[in-house]
């Protein structure tokens, strides 16, 4: 039985770096450069918490197109354990346009269809673990209700999360360990923050990108944390997910608040300083730069 339940997307994505993103108006991009790699916010988790050490286990949806092979393969190669829902079609396929500053526009190229949910080893899974990972997808919010009824603490994280989006809520009201990023929260995400320990939360982080985060815990203590420096950026994608894989491991050990985000903070300059979601992924599959795309 594993420590940590992952539940939630994996994804297959073509990342294409350009010098801007690019403008609503039809134009030609030149590329700086493009390649092809694992993505999926629950698979980033898993694999930073397999590179921590954790034992882990990924619930995620793939389809049966060769995109499926391709996610499960590398994900296993990486020492991520599997426990598939197959469905039939097309895997979840993601192209990520992204900036030097680490913009990103993400945009769906396919999604699994609906897929059946909560199994009796997928139950069992989550009662024996410590902690049980939820991520925002349609598959992860079907298995809300079983997962609150082990009575182990739930994480999620709401990415983007503007503070109303009714699909988000139910993730919300059934974690205890939040986690959001500041895009569209507002200025201030603090008052958001007591909100969520208001409503149960243990803890409540926003990241803040170069900024850092920021966290209130259960007796509402305000905590924050800068970021680790990084010589050279690579890529953004899956820092997020490195941040709350290090906090969740560190608070798995015992650690205090601020120490488990010291420790979220320096996962995540490990994922700022590779290609992939995590340096446990070390394909080859660049390309030059100079391919072009076209936006419209």
């Amino acid at each position: 039985m594993a420590e940590v339940v992952v539940v939630g997307p994996a994804s297959w994505n073509q990342i294409v770096a350009l010098d801007a993103l690019p403008e609503p108006v039809p134009h030609m991009e030149l590329a700086r450069s493009s390649h092809e790699t694992i993505g999926g916010t629950s698979a980033g988790k898993a694999l930073h918490l397999v590179e921590l050490g954790r034992d882990v286990l990924l619930h995620t949806v793939v389809g049966t197109d060769d995109v499926a092979g391709r996610i499960t393969s590398r994900l296993r190669d990486a020492g991520v354990p599997l426990l598939l829902a197959v469905t039939d079609g097309a895997s979840e396929r993601h192209l990520n346009l992204m900036d030097p500053d680490g913009g990103r526009v993400s945009i769906y190229l396919s999604v699994p269809p609906e897929a059946p949910v909560g199994d009796a080893r997928v139950r069992a899974e989550m009662a024996s673990a410590r902690a049980v990972v939820l991520d925002l997808s349609a598959h992860a919010r079907a298995m809300i209700d079983d997962a609150a009824a082990t009575g182990v603490p739930i994480w999620t994280d709401l990415h983007d999360y503007d503070g109303s989006s009714e699909f988000h809520r139910p993730f919300l009201a059934a974690a205890s360990y939040v986690f959001l990023n500041a895009d569209r929260i507002g200025d201030d995400p603090i008052p958001f923050l007591h909100a969520a320990v208001d409503g149960g939360a243990l803890l409540a982080v926003c990241t803040l990108g170069a900024r850092g985060a920021v966290a209130v815990d259960a007796n509402h203590a305000v905590h924050t944390v800068a970021a680790v420096p990084v010589e050279r950026i690579v890529d953004t994608n899956g820092a997020g997910d490195a941040f709350m894989a290090g906090v969740l491991a560190a608070t798995l050990d015992g650690a205090s608040t601020q120490v488990a985000l010291r420790a979220g903070a320096a996962q995540a300059a490990r994922a700022l300083g590779s290609a992939h979601l995590s340096a446990l992924l070390d394909e080859k599959e660049t390309h030059p730069a100079g391919r072009r795309v076209t936006a419209s």
